[in-house]
This record gives structure tokens, C-alpha cells and sequence, in this order.
């Protein structure tokens, strides 16, 4: 048994319901591991659900991903090794911790020329972005794209990776300081979404096209928009909701824009088979050793800090991502 320090919710609120306890870990299971986690990522998601945003059952943890390394095997663990180093992004609530037991088919293992907190800082959002610019879209050369929120974690590595396939990519954020930091990201123009002109600014910024598909994780504030940005038969993919739940869309609408497609993914459901999970974060720590996908850490905050990282991710003071160490 070991000894793990974890942070737990009893209910939710402002950053300080999170309080840190010690809780018992017994070994792992059959088809588990222990890790010692070096590195958490942090994502606006674990705000949403502290706040109850999006509740989940109490009491809880809070986390997606994490790295670590692999300190004990449960039986039935023949792909795994003591000594590993292993990243995850969808083993079950509970990644702000220092120690946890994790089935080991929700790991993989990290390449020797990626850090940990790299790994922490850009996994879960870069195998978001691999399925929408690999599977949701398939991104060609020549491809008109547009992106929301293109200055943050996953809406930079959208931008970049679909460049790198070859296409125009225009983006959209909520500030002419975000718009500066998606231009330094490599994007070829960015709007600023909160002016009420943003739609004839982008059309105007893609010169007469429009896009073949539009990345939309913003929502209420902007899907309306997008549909008038997407060419005929191009795909409006909803795949967030930073401004609140987008508009409910009448079918008859799709067709009068341009006989449109619309689609509301996830990054679980095209990670929940095992061997695809392995095969689409090869595809992304490819992409980290090229250069495509790159971490842009902004702040590590100790895990007994989590709090403080989380004001300062409500506070949009910290450009970049966010890792807690345990």
C-alpha cells in the first residue's frame, strides 16, 4: 500500500472547495498500474466541472491527464514495465494527485525525446486536435480552414498542424491580444470575434472563399457565424463551448447555407479502443518531435497550488499552458 496525496472536491465552487487529503492506495488490480506522476496537465475543463459547470459526483477529483511512472504492476500486465515513463488523457477523473493506480490500457508510452511536461502540457490537447484535423476533417493541401479560439492551447496546435498539412488557416479570438498571439503561432490572419462585424472580417480575410471546414469550440457566441463561413458542403465542427452551449441548429438551415454538415465530436470516443488510443498519440508525439505540435508552457504551479492555477486560468492572466507538479 502506498500513501498518496490527492486533491478532492465535496462540493463544488470557487478554487477553494479543492483541498488536498492523503489517501490509501492498495496495490493495483489486475490490468492496473501504480504510477508516480510527475507531471498534470491542466485543462479549462477542470474548471468547469470544480465550479459545477459541469458537475460530477461527490465527493471527486478533479484531472484528466497526468504523466508519470510506472511503480508497480498488477497482474495480467505484459506491455507495461516498472521504470516506464507513461502519459494518459482518459483513465478517469482524478489526475491531481501524486500517486494513482491506472489501467493500463489507457496508457502509452512517451518517446525519451519528450519531457514530461511537455507531454502534461499538450497531450490531451493535441490528440483533440490529431482526430479533428486526421478523422472529423481530413485536412488536404489547398484546404480553406477557419479556426475559433485560435489563441488557446488546442485552437494553436489546430492552426499549426493544419498548416503543415497544407492549408490556409484563419483564426478568430476573443481580443486583439489574443489575435496577436494566434498571428505569432503561425496563423495567416486571425479576427476578433467579440466585434459584431467578425463574420464580413473573415470572409473579407479569406478573400472571397470560404472554408472548408470550421473548428468551432467557442459555441453560443459564434456557431450562428460559422455556418455563414463554411463553403457549400463544407462541415461546422462544434466541438466546444467556451461562450455557453451553441444554438440548437434547424436541419433546413444546413441546406439553405449550403447544404452544410454539422457535428458535435469528441476526443474520448475516438480514443476509447486501446490500440487506436496507441496508434493516434504515436501520430501526436510525431508531430511534438517535428516541431508541429509544440507545448508553450505559460506556468507550473506546485499540486498544492491548484488553486492558484486555477484563478489565474480564470483570470486569463497566463498565456500558454498550465502544469501541476506533484
Amino acid at each position: 500500500m502506498k500513501i498518496a496525496r490527492v486533491i478532492r472536491l465535496t462540493e463544488f465552487g470557487a478554487p477553494e472547495v479543492m483541498r488536498l487529503e492523503e489517501v490509501t492506495l492498495q496495490a493495483p488490480s489486475k490490468g492496473e498500474v501504480l504510477l508516480r506522476q510527475t507531471a498534470i496537465g491542466f485543462n479549462y475543463i477542470d474548471v468547469y466541472q470544480r465550479s459545477g459547470k459541469y458537475p460530477l459526483p461527490t465527493p471527486t477529483g478533479l484531472g484528466h491527464e497526468a504523466v508519470g511512472v510506472v511503480e508497480a504492476l498488477g497482474t495480467d500486465v505484459s506491455d507495461l514495465a516498472v521504470g516506464d515513463r507513461v502519459v494518459y488523457m482518459n483513465a478517469g477523473i482524478g489526475a491531481y494527485a501524486d500517486r494513482r493506480n491506472v489501467s493500463a490500457d489507457k496508457l502509452v508510452k512517451i518517446p525519451t525525446e519528450i519531457s514530461d511536461d511537455d507531454a502534461a502540457a499538450c497531450f490531451f490537447k493535441a490528440m483533440t486536435a490529431q482526430y479533428l484535423v486526421k478523422k472529423t476533417h481530413v485536412v488536404q493541401p489547398g484546404d480553406l480552414v477557419l479556426v475559433h479560439a485560435a489563441a488557446g492551447g488546442v485552437g494553436q496546435i489546430l492552426g499549426r498542424w493544419a498548416k503543415s498539412l497544407g492549408a490556409t488557416v484563419i483564426g478568430t479570438a476573443g481580443s486583439d491580444t489574443k489575435c496577436a498571439s494566434a498571428m505569432a503561432a503561425g496563423f495567416d490572419a486571425v479576427i476578433n470575434y467579440s466585434r459584431s462585424d467578425w463574420v464580413s472580417a473573415a470572409l473579407s480575410a479569406m478573400d472571397g472563399r470560404k472554408a472548408q471546414v470550421v473548428y468551432d469550440s467557442v459555441g453560443q457566441h459564434t456557431l450562428m457565424g460559422s455556418l455563414d463561413c463554411a463553403a457549400p458542403f463544407g462541415m461546422v465542427v462544434v466541438f466546444g463551448a467556451a461562450s455557453g452551449p451553441a444554438p440548437a441548429v434547424d436541419p433546413e438551415l444546413l441546406n439553405k447555407k449550403g447544404c452544410l454538415f454539422l457535428t458535435r465530436p469528441s476526443v474520448f470516443p475516438h480514443n476509447a479502443d486501446p490500440d487506436t488510443f496507441r496508434a493516434n498519440a504515436s501520430d501526436v508525439f510525431a508531430a511534438m518531435k517535428s516541431g508541429v505540435v509544440r507545448s508553450a508552457i505559460g506556468a507550473t504551479f506546485p499540486l498544492d497550488q491548484a488553486a492558484q492555477a486555477h484563478r489565474a486560468a480564470e483570470a486569463r492572466s497566463i498565456m500558454g499552458a498550465i502544469v501541476l507538479r506533484p
